[in-house]
């Protein structure tokens, strides 16, 4: 039998499902619903400082037709009086014993200001608490949210105080509108925090409406940068949750955020190190229900990899995140193109031919054009089995028969020994020895 419980920094839940700290968990009334659907947890939408949200609030942007690959917002934390929600937020621990509350929180850099509303969370009976260094708009403004996780020694000093406090975790949620995201989690270590949260929202416009030529979203005729989420921005998610996890100098529990809307989204930021993950922009499309996709999902995935545990296959695949130096120069892969399954569209060719090694050719064969790799030029960079519409039409194959391997930092390492200078002569001496094309 698969179990999905987890256990993130001390945070416990029955699944690794938690809705994120966003509009769906900005009550009690959609956090216990959530939890009536078979959520795990959720992260109480920020509370701290008064504001005033505005109208409109959200941007899209669609992409061939779908809805939301992206959403871009202005929304500030909650606008509910905090007396309001610290009552709620108990009332809904009270009744979900078994799920994950944690209450995120931000306001402004004064120590007895978050040490206060750190003690007055802890009094609801939350699991823990995430610190909002995140939010990118708004706050920023005023010396909050990702103008705390742009500098990690206001990362660090904040969380402090924090941790001094607190009895019960404390998760940092992290910004990705930085150079390098290691240094404010490592701030974040060194404050004695129980974990980390990743990624907030992307500093962004959305895009122009070219009928009004009006910025989206438009607040009575002004705009400005705001948070991008959704499925966009998964793949910039998954590289910094991966460069948490493989910084030795951090080492701590990570809730994955950004971009998730499948099981198997959720699987590929576990696989890269996660504990939980959290949903917002998901569940603002389609609704609580998704949670149900989202469980049979993974247990299925899991019940046909032989996983009973989440710990059994988090972090599995951090280890092959590397420095491109140390990548095998002698790996030899070339596209093969299966005539069986061909629809004769012709992208592949036309892909090679403008935007890539000119390797494809067209041969005329019974009324159509066949499109043939000449393998002897293929440098393997993959972008026809990109383009190509076919699932399995084009194959990438390794040719090398991996007897030889050498990485860029072996070569240079080598040249220095010799005392050769790396120049293109030197270097096309290397490959010409070891048969690799550049066309």
């Amino acid at each position: 039998m698969v179990d999905l419980s987890i256990n993130c920094g001390g945070i416990k839940s029955p699944n690794p499902f938690w809705l994120a700290s966003a509009p769906p968990s900005n009550s009690a009334y959609q956090n216990c619903k959530a939890f009536e659907q078979g959520w795990g947890g959720t992260v109480w939408k920020t509370i701290g400082e008064p504001v005033m949200n505005v109208c409109n609030r959200y941007g899209g942007l669609d992409l061939n037709g779908e809805k939301l690959a992206g959403i871009n917002n202005v929304e500030l934390i909650s606008d509910r009086p905090i007396e309001t929600n610290f009552k709620e937020i108990a009332e809904t621990k009270r009744l979900w014993s078994d799920r994950a509350v944690v209450v995120s929180i931000m306001v402004e850099s004064k120590k007895e200001t978050w040490q206060d509303i750190v003690k007055r969370t802890i009094d609801t009976g939350a699991d823990g608490i995430e610190l909002n260094y995140g939010c990118p708009h708004g706050m920023s403004e005023r010396g909050m949210g990702a103008a705390v996780g742009q500098v990690p020694e206001y990362c660090k000093m904040i969380t402090e105080w924090v941790t001094e406090v607190s009895t019960i975790p404390v998760l940092v949620k992290l910004t990705p509108n930085i150079t390098d995201i290691r240094f404010p989690g490592r701030a974040a270590k060194a404050a004695n925090a129980d974990g980390i949260s990743l990624i907030n929202t992307i500093n962004s416009i959305v895009g122009i409406d070219l009928d009004t030529l009006k910025i989206m979203p438009s607040v009575a005729g002004k705009s400005s940068h705001g948070g991008f989420a959704g499925p966009a921005v998964k793949p910039i998610a998954l590289h910094h949750v991966s460069q948490i996890a493989k910084d030795p100098e951090i080492n701590l529990p990570i809730s994955g955020i950004g971009g998730i809307t499948t099981w198997q989204d959720a699987a590929e930021f576990i696989l890269l190190g996660a504990t939980s993950v959290q949903l917002c922009t998901a569940v603002m499309h389609y609704g609580f229900r998704i949670i149900e996709d989202l469980v049979e999902g993974l247990t299925n995935w899991m019940e046909s990899k032989g996983f009973t545990t989440i710990e059994d296959f988090r972090g599995k695949a951090v280890e092959q995140v590397d420095d491109f130096g140390n990548f095998n120069l002698l790996h030899k892969t070339v596209a093969r193109i299966d005539q069986t399954k061909c629809i004769h569209c012709n992208l592949c060719y036309i892909a090679c031919e403008d935007g890539a090694h000119q390797c494809i050719d067209l041969l005329p064969v019974n009324a159509h054009n066949e499109t043939k790799v000449r393998e002897e030029d293929c440098v393997g960079c993959c972008l026809c089995s990109l383009v190509c519409p076919v699932d399995g039409c084009i194959s990438m194959v390794r040719v090398d028969d991996g007897s030889e391997e050498k990485t860029w930092n072996e070569l240079m390492a080598e040249f220095k020994k010799e005392g050769k200078p790396l120049t293109w002569e030197n270097l096309a001496e290397f490959q010409k020895k070891h048969g690799i094309v550049i066309h």
